[in-house]
């Protein structure tokens, strides 16, 4: 592809029901920053529906996606991204990151043969996605500082950014700059206490954004996901994989009204997958379910968890 171009977001990112003249720009090829695509990925309509159109009209917006660890995220908008090859510059939040690692720093840089080192900036994710109209994806946003994270506020209503470590210089958003942040919670802090680390952010910050929220995919489609990884698996076995999946979330969030063990872990998209993967890995085992869930999940647990969630495999799976 060598052409910026248009193409129906139903082909784009295989959806149904979806009017061909629903389209979407695809950028030309070649840029080091376009994701790499994961043939296997299964797109959500709704969530393919809120990211585009942020993407297409951010009306001054950042955009905030919510929600549980693993429930793709993240991946929803590299897959996008890797499809209308627009680049992503990303980075992974955390409790002592500040705004230095977004922006840059001066650093000892070697010249030629024979030269001494010398000391220049080097840029960070922010100018270059504002310089070059790439996606800034800042993920786990809400492990930050909220001292912070407010660092950000200027840039978030498209005024220019202003690096003063580097001479004052001023750097002006690109016209398809654009910031994406995901986080466990919206930026509340967490109620539940099941994301360590997660602190709540200042309202004046999140006032600058549009919500959205990811949930884990219907068991349909994540039993659709499983085929893709997993063909060998037969459809009955990837249906109640799925059921097992869901019924460790409940007890995951609390939302199970039966006397079973709450658990501090859950079996995320990104864990069912890992499961699947490995049970097909272990076809020659005596049993490569479970030895494929050990791998995938259970020996992060503790004994009682461990327990727990080998009695819903068992009433789920049975002979299975």
């Amino acid at each position: 592809m060598s052409e910026i171009k248009k193409a129906p977001i139903s082909e784009l990112f295989n959806l149904k029901g979806i009017p061909s003249t629903v389209t979407m720009t695809v950028f030309p090829e070649g840029n080091p920053y376009i994701p790499t695509q994961n043939s296997n990925y299964v797109f959500n309509k709704d969530v393919v529906r809120s990211i585009r159109a942020f993407l297409i009209s951010p009306n001054d917006d950042a955009l905030y996606i919510t929600g549980p660890t693993g429930s793709g995220k993240t991946s929803a908008v590299m897959e996008m991204c890797a499809r209308l090859n627009w680049p992503v510059q990303s980075i992974t939040a955390h409790g002592q990151m500040e705004m230095a690692d977004l922006i840059g720093h001066h650093a000892l840089v070697g010249g030629s043969e024979g030269e001494s080192p010398t000391m220049q900036f080097q840029y960070g994710p922010l100018p270059r996605a504002m310089k070059l109209g790439h996606v800034l994806l800042v993920n786990e946003i809400d492990l930050i500082d909220p001292a912070e994270l407010s660092g950000l506020n200027d840039v978030l209503e498209g005024r220019p950014l202003v690096i003063t470590s580097n001479g004052g210089e001023v750097v002006k958003p690109h016209p398809m700059f654009r910031v994406i942040v995901t986080g466990n919670s919206a930026g509340q802090g967490d109620a539940t206490g099941l994301y360590q680390g997660v602190q709540s952010q200042n309202i004046a910050a999140m006032d600058r954004y549009r919500f959205m929220e990811v949930n884990y995919p219907p068991k349909e489609v994540e039993a659709e996901i499983i085929k893709k990884v997993a063909p060998a698996i037969p459809d009955v076995l990837r249906l109640k994989m799925v059921d097992v999946a869901n019924k460790i979330r409940q007890l995951f969030i609390g939302d199970d009204n039966s006397a079973e063990t709450e658990l501090s872990v859950t079996m995320s998209t990104r864990t069912l997958v890992r499961w699947a993967k490995l049970t097909q890995q272990y076809h020659g085992a005596d049993n490569p379910i479970l030895l494929a869930l050990e791998s995938a999940l259970l020996l992060r647990t503790s004994k009682v968890e461990q327990e727990a969630i080998l009695r819903i495999s068992k009433d789920i799976l049975g002979i299975e």
